[in-house]
């Protein structure tokens, strides 16, 4: 199958080994992966601004960029929650719906593409999940403990199959970090807290990474954990999942 990889801007710019890490597990599945090089942002930082009518020029270089894959992957929940929702073409609207069909963030097209049941992965460490909104709100990559339904999480079911390393238990496993975007920028002050809440609880249950799908929740968590000369530390679950 050949594979079209989406790389937020974010990674692209501040945590390129995320790119490659995503990259290289992919071929390790057999996967045709090409990086379309004229890729630009997705638009979704204008669109969450309320400024959506803005982003035609990215729609159009999206659809042109990734209409000839099977499948388009990305190691960003948000991201692909966008694209889905969110992407149109005035040139081609028939592209545009099979790339919204065929987009995925990268633990969901592991699991529910690929079928994943294995991997050679090590990683001989004390592992907390952060379980973003969008992905699990809006992709469905777990379910949502204000349900009353049958628990389920892609991404610990992936981070089950990786040797040494152990899933940490924490008390709130799918509360908001408070990044969110541009909300972390208009209401700073929320958003730290929310931030500080959700360290407390990983560094509580003894955690030495805190992991998840979207680099931009971790790159939040990073921030404060830093400035609080804590040592945990922080680490995309597509490195965790092709570490050796």
């Amino acid at each position: 199958m050949r594979v079209g990889l989406f790389i937020p801007c974010y990674v692209n710019q501040f945590y390129p080994q995320v790119g490659i890490a995503t990259l290289q597990l992919l071929e390790k599945f057999g996967c045709e992966v090409d990086y379309p090089l004229a890729q630009t942002c997705c638009g979704q930082p204008m669109a969450n601004s309320g400024y959506e009518s803005l982003t035609g020029n990215c729609n159009e270089l999206f659809t042109k960029n990734f209409s000839s894959f099977d499948y388009i992957v990305c190691p960003s929940g948000s991201c692909v929650l966008h694209i889905k929702e969110h992407l149109h073409s005035a040139k081609d609207r028939t592209a545009a719906t099979a790339i919204r069909r065929n987009v995925y963030e990268l633990t969901e097209f592991l699991t529910d593409v690929l079928n994943v049941d294995r991997l050679q992965a090590a990683f001989p460490y004390k592992v907390g999940l952060h379980q973003s909104c969008h992905g699990q709100r809006g992709l469905h990559l777990s379910q949502m403990s204000e349900l009353v339904a049958k628990p389920y999480s892609k991404p610990e079911r992936l981070l089950n199959m990786v040797e040494g390393l152990e899933l940490i238990e924490l008390d709130r496993k799918d509360e908001c970090c408070g990044f969110g975007g541009t909300f972390c920028v208009t209401e700073e002050a929320v958003s730290v807290k929310m931030g500080k809440d959700r360290v407390r609880d990983h560094e509580a249950h003894g955690a030495d990474y805190i992991t998840g799908a979207d680099m931009s929740c971790l790159m939040h968590l990073q921030g404060i954990l830093k400035r609080q000369g804590s040592k945990v530390q922080v680490k995309h679950i597509a490195e965790i999942l092709n570490a050796q």
